[in-house]
């Protein structure tokens, strides 16, 4: 079992960075892909990053590429989302998840994730 919990969020200018961490308890972190996902109000929860066991892949929605970064630090247990240029667009309760068995085809869905978090919010004022 792993349990995970989300810190970092905040209000932020439109324009800004923030670092979201994710925590994770337990020994078996390295065995997970983790992903990212946020959920605005009024809307699904939707996909944002996700990254391999490893760390060496990593996959981006459209909406975030090349403004946001996933990493993890298995010595930490901990995968973290950089967000940079934030929009007011990005608000959201953001939260990560673990999944045992990741696939390219399966990472967006919801379903296929494990484990989650409690979720951090953040603002994107204008």
């Amino acid at each position: 079992q792993v349990q995970l919990r989300e810190s970092g969020g905040g209000l932020v200018q439109a324009g800004g960075s923030l670092r979201l961490s994710c925590a994770a308890a337990g020994r078996t972190f390295s065995r997970y892909a983790m992903g990212w996902f946020r959920q605005a109000p009024g809307k699904e929860r939707e996909f944002v990053a996700a990254i391999t066991r490893s760390g060496v892949n990593t996959y981006y929605a459209d909406s975030v590429k090349g403004r946001f970064i996933i990493s993890r630090d298995n010595a930490k247990n901990t995968v973290y989302l950089e967000m940079n240029s934030l929009k007011p667009e990005d608000t959201a309760v953001y939260y990560c998840a673990a999944n045992f068995a990741m696939t390219i085809a399966t990472m967006t869905r919801t379903d296929s994730y494990d484990y989650w978090g409690q979720g951090t919010q953040l603002t994107v004022s204008s």
